[in-house]
């Protein structure tokens, strides 16, 4: 029997122009039946009302990783540390709370570290001993550090909350090119649908990461779609896109140019194909 795979997507546009309310709506419209947002405790309660309204799954909240909340502070303890860690488990608990079944993390963050550490793993086992508790999946995203993702999946392997969400375009320019999933597909709790040019820039590995549209960089989606066949998984496939260049790029410039509902009609037209396996119909146009 086929498996059943709901079209997702982040919110991408402004919100200062466009609310996440409207948004929403913009989703809704395009055909897609979930979503995802980075975590805003403040604003939980009016996201998850206004999705219910319209019938959206609100699969995960994304944790932060980055500027404050940098998340190589948990391999290397102390105070900062610490910090991270609490903020984690609030994101979990927040997950719990609103009855988002996936929070999301970049087990690591950074290109010159690559050894993982036990005061890591430690910090890593607070977070997962609250989320098995409350019922919520962790996504552990294949990022950069992939020596990071593979000691948590090691360690803990065996526990209830333990996901992989899988980053198609981290894929291509991160874990150069290799197929993350015959490692961790039998984990797969989430997807990061996304499209890249692969490492075209080797100095600066950041900025291959481009979140284009499916379809429109070098990702073999029919591999994709074979490795999630082939798993335990059903359900979401969400896309993780964006509107904004990189440094020295403007493939994102026909996109910001778009209005915000066109982007997400075609944004949907895209993952559909891939579903589909017609993808490669629209990359032969060119």
């Amino acid at each position: 029997m086929a498996k059943h795979y709901i079209p997702g997507v982040n919110l991408v546009g402004d919100t200062k122009k466009h609310s996440t309310t409207d948004q929403l709506e913009m989703i809704k419209n395009a055909g897609f039946g979930a979503f995802f947002t980075g975590w805003n405790h403040d604003r939980l309660p009016l996201w998850t009302e206004e999705a219910a309204k319209r019938g959206l799954i609100y699969q995960s909240i994304h944790s932060p990783f980055g500027g404050d909340w940098k998340v190589s502070h948990m391999w290397n303890g102390g105070e900062d540390g610490k910090r991270v860690t609490d903020m984690l488990i609030s994101c979990v608990e927040d997950c719990a709370s609103f009855n988002i079944p996936v929070m999301v993390i970049h087990p690591f963050i950074g290109f010159k570290d690559h050894t993982p550490t036990q005061v890591g793993l430690d910090n890593y086992a607070r977070v997962i001993d609250v989320a098995d508790r409350l019922g919520v999946k962790l996504g552990f995203e294949n990022v950069e550090g992939e020596e990071y993702l593979a000691a948590i999946m090691e360690k803990f392997w065996d526990a209830p909350s333990l996901g992989f969400c899988y980053d198609t375009g981290h894929q291509m320019c991160y874990n150069e090119g290799k197929r993350m999933m015959a490692l961790y597909g039998e984990k797969l709790c989430h997807t990061h649908f996304n499209d890249n040019l692969g490492v075209y820039n080797p100095r600066f590995t950041w900025e291959n990461d481009l979140h284009l549209p499916l379809g429109e960089g070098i990702v073999r989606w029919d591999e994709v779609m074979d490795d999630i066949d082939a798993s335990p998984y059903e359900g979401v496939l969400m896309c993780e896109l964006t509107l904004a260049n990189k440094p020295g790029s403007n493939r994102h410039d026909v996109y910001a140019k778009m209005p915000l509902e066109e982007f997400y009609a075609h944004a949907y037209d895209r993952v559909t194909r891939v579903i589909n396996r017609t993808i490669d119909e629209v990359k032969a146009k060119g």
